[in-house]
């Protein structure tokens, strides 16, 4: 790939990282401090339901073209644009004086940002070959979750020196500096064109979907191939403090380094080896890992709270879930038509996202029956019929996606 596309692969990834903890952990961070109650802080748990629901407004970024910088560039420079600004008003307001008007900002960061991710997606799956599909899939992860580290542990630490005003500035510039990755990256308008009619955009990348075979069938690996580790993702933080006894110290500190540094090796490691595998390949190898990784968690249940197993359990977990990560998102976009690449991608991810939270759901009554060691025994079991699914690869008609 062209020097230019990676790192215009950088910069998108980073803007599309930054704004999430914004709207989430940073923000209630920033609620905590202004003495928000409780109740409330939970409510604002609701801001981020856009980024679940963003299937609904793609087809219009499918069919509408601004009038700069073509259909995928033009929109993601209008989202950045809007984010920019939505940070920047942010940062002037204050919780304890105008809670609404925070909530209601927060909702327009979250709004855009899930926009920006649309056309982001899109832009990914029309520029990279097939075969650079990991790897690009890789470069974005990694930059998407170092963008996360600055606006969650960054942020926090900037709010403690500079207060909260300098701290959502300082963020609505980064973002504002990430559109440079916007007028870095070529133009995909080629590709394919947009649907005749908003009606076309909305209904027919569902009756493409549908009329693919094994739609089932693939369907289900979505929802099934990140299953084990995403439910035991949705017990770890409660397994570290009450099933082992280690400090929010010694959490923070190793989830954010080990598990950064491990996320970001992961999946470049994960996009250099679809370099030299099938996707097919790939998926199963990897979908070994990840059960593995969910197997050294259970080792930590059984061999008690230490340190060095913790920080391997942790190593292996953020390994896994980095190549997974890339090698899931290559067969994502593979599956996505170019005509409706918007609305597709995002159906995909939305659908995942609704169905991990309903999953993750009652996680802890399993886990206060099964008991810790159980649990993750349960969680890695959850992962094989994600795996068996790939027995059917060649009935799902996926050609250009097993390209080596």
């Amino acid at each position: 790939m062209k020097p230019r596309r990676y790192l215009a692969l950088v910069l998108l990834g980073f803007a599309s990282g930054l704004p999430l903890y914004l709207t989430g952990s940073t923000l209630k961070a920033w609620l905590t401090k202004g003495g928000v109650d409780l109740t409330t802080i939970g409510a604002f748990s609701l801001v981020t339901l856009p980024y679940s629901l963003k299937f609904l407004w793609a087809p219009v970024l499918d069919r509408y073209v601004p009038p700069l910088l073509g259909r995928r560039r033009g929109w993601l420079l209008l989202a950045q644009a809007a984010l920019a600004v939505c940070l920047a008003v942010m940062a002037f307001s204050d919780p304890r004086i105008s809670l609404p008007r925070l909530a209601f900002l927060a909702v327009a960061v979250a709004f855009t940002s899930a926009t920006q991710d649309i056309a982001t997606d899109a832009w990914r799956a029309e520029i990279l070959p097939p075969t650079f599909l990991g790897l690009g899939n890789a470069i974005h992860i990694g930059a998407y979750r170092l963008a996360m580290l600055v606006s969650g542990a960054g942020a926090l630490i900037l709010a403690d020196r500079l207060g909260w005003r300098a701290t959502y500035l300082a963020m609505a510039g980064l973002m504002a500096a990430s559109a440079l990755g916007t007028l870095l990256a070529e133009s995909t308008d080629a590709v394919a064109r947009p649907p005749r009619t908003l009606k076309d955009a909305f209904l027919e990348p569902l009756k493409d979907f549908i009329a693919r075979p094994g739609f089932a069938e693939i369907l289900a690996f979505c929802l099934l191939y990140k299953i084990g580790d995403q439910l035991a993702d949705a017990m770890t933080t409660p397994f570290l403090i009450r099933g082992m006894g280690f400090s929010l110290t010694v959490i923070g500190a190793t989830t954010k380094t080990v598990g950064i540094t491990f996320i970001i090796v992961g999946g470049l490691l994960g996009g250099w080896i679809l370099l030299k595998l099938s996707l097919r390949r790939a998926l199963w190898l990897f979908g070994f890992v990840q059960a593995g990784s969910i197997l050294a968690f259970w080792a930590l249940s059984r061999l008690g709270p230490k340190l060095g197993v913790l920080v391997g359990a942790l190593a292996l977990e953020n390994l896994a879930f980095g190549m997974g990560g890339a090698a899931f998102a290559a067969f994502l976009m593979g599956q996505c038509d170019k005509r409706f690449t918007g609305t597709q991608y995002a159906l995909l991810t939305s659908l995942m996202a609704l169905s991990r939270g309903f999953l993750a759901a009652p996680m802890g009554a399993v886990a206060q029956r099964l008991g810790w060691s159980g649990y993750f025994l349960f969680c890695a079991a959850a992962a094989v019929p994600g795996l068996l699914l790939l027995l059917r690869w060649d009935h799902w008609g996926v050609p250009a996606a097993e390209a080596p």
